[in-house]
């Protein structure tokens, strides 16, 4: 097989299949000829969703093994509390990153100041130890949870007003631009952009134009890529 086989691959650390393909819709419109190709997959024996510490150490195994036996260019984790990632960086030489990462390194290249619209309460003490580990914990305005499960978070109309509340309020305390807080709300980035009045980073896009980035910067280095 070709170093990376010409693509970039996403790995959903939960099972969740709604999960994994709102990640899919969300950077579809990536495909393009002459760039790398996006595959997005899942750890079928994941956890529904990553809601607490244990969910997120226990998944970092898994994802190291499935880097180990399938070659890509680029590796992200998609799930925006970054689990595993560290582990990841150690079972392949090629870049991996995380969704969060990502993101917040979208929004701060849009604006000083960040909130974030937050999957479950217990999701904030992970996505706070991302941004101590990178330095910006002081330019987030605000965290609001949504509390809603997966499967319902997935829903294409469902979780809608709660999000747009959250993203509004996000606005109304000073957060110039909002990150999403989970790869499950994916398919709701209009509706809370008109909501918050201010720009809305989507953390699976945000990671698969990183990862691109990542990609194409190795062509020199022979990295076939799709036709």
């Amino acid at each position: 097989m070709a170093a990376g086989d010409g693509r970039i691959l996403i790995i959903n650390p939960n099972c969740s299949i709604s999960c994994t393909d709102g990640i899919a819709a969300a950077v579809a419109a990536f495909a393009a000829p002459g760039l790398p190709r996006i595959e997005v997959t899942r750890l079928e024996d994941g956890p529904p969703a990553i809601v607490t510490w244990r969910d997120w150490y226990a998944v970092a195994e898994p994802l190291c093994r499935r880097i180990e036996r399938e070659p890509a260019l680029a590796y992200v984790i998609g799930c925006v509390s970054d689990p595993g990632v560290e582990a990841a960086r150690m079972a392949t030489d090629r870049p991996v990153l995380g969704m969060l990462r990502s993101a917040i390194a979208a929004a701060l290249a849009r604006a000083e100041r960040f909130g974030i619209v937050g999957f479950m309460e217990t999701s904030r003490p992970r996505q706070r130890r991302v941004l101590q580990a990178m330095g910006v914990e002081d330019r987030m305005t605000g965290f609001e949870p949504l509390n809603i499960p997966m499967e319902q978070l997935t829903d294409p109309v469902l979780p809608r007003a709660r999000l747009a509340q959250a993203a509004k309020a996000l606005a109304a305390g000073g957060a110039e631009v909002v990150v999403l807080g989970c790869a499950g709300m994916a398919g709701h980035v209009a509706a809370a952009e008109d909501a918050a009045g201010v720009p809305v980073i989507e953390p699976c896009q945000a990671a698969a134009a990183q990862a691109l980035l990542a990609a194409l910067s190795g062509r020199a280095g022979g990295l076939r890529v799709a036709a």
